[in-house]
């Protein structure tokens, strides 16, 4: 049986954005990207350079460290990365969901997976010019397909007024998902480092200009959210 990557393991702590913000949550964080934004906060879990911190493990292995955090007590775990997409989570999904646990994912909408639809919620996050990477779109409705009649909910990014521009037309092309708004945080964390300091009056002026901004133009469609965890914990990794 092939093994997956894994970058960290860590929690309970709070799903600090997107859909289920604030939830109690373990996370599991992949391995591996197809992608290389420009802003990458994650950069231990994509780039091939930091291959060597990744441990090779059993989905049984990967599931008993998830009860193990969670004291066997049923909550949500998240599937991030990377792109966790791009390796088969369905066998761990199916373990927790046995025991009444609930799984959300995040990814950039590249790779569809037919286990999508066993997931509550996805969360596709098509990435902004800002990150450097072109969606395919063909791509991405191939993920909304297989996600079936799972919760979906859209995450974007938003770093200056051409994401936002573009943070629109996408709105517009999918209006029946829910969408979530995120300023960008553009102090990420070196790869290696457990802490870095942070911008955080750049963050929240980002902030503010980006609810500023949707509010002035009578877009109240998308939900505006900060990055919860760094609000508390800067770019701590591991909470």
């Amino acid at each position: 049986m092939s093994k997956l990557r894994i970058a960290e393991i860590f929690g309970p702590t709070i799903q600090g954005e997107g859909a289920v913000i604030g939830a109690p949550t373990v996370f599991v964080r992949a391995g591996g990207c197809d992608y290389r934004c420009s802003w990458c906060d994650s950069l231990h879990a994509v780039d091939q350079e930091y291959r060597h911190t990744w441990t090779a493990m059993a989905t049984e292995d990967v599931w008993s460290k998830v009860r193990t955090l969670s004291g066997g007590k049923p909550l949500t775990v998240s599937l991030s990365g990377g792109n966790p997409a791009i390796q088969d989570f369905g066998p761990l999904i199916a373990l927790g969901k046995a025991e009444g646990y609930e799984f959300a994912l995040e990814t950039q909408g590249s790779v569809a997976r037919d286990w999508f639809s066993e997931l509550s919620p996805l969360i596709l996050s098509p990435k902004p010019p800002s990150s450097g990477e072109v969606v395919d779109w063909d791509k991405f409705d191939a993920c909304l397909v297989a996600a079936g009649n799972a919760e979906i909910a859209m995450k974007i990014v938003v770093f200056d007024t051409v994401d936002y521009q573009w943070a629109k037309d996408v709105a517009a092309r999918y209006p029946q998902v829910p969408l979530y708004l995120q300023p960008g945080n553009h102090t990420p964390p070196p790869p290696d480092a457990d802490d870095a300091v942070i911008d955080m009056d750049g963050i929240m002026e980002r902030y503010t200009w980006l609810i500023e901004k949707t509010l002035g133009d009578q877009w109240f469609t998308p939900r505006i959210l900060p990055q919860l965890h760094v609000l508390v914990w800067g770019n701590k990794r591991g909470v």
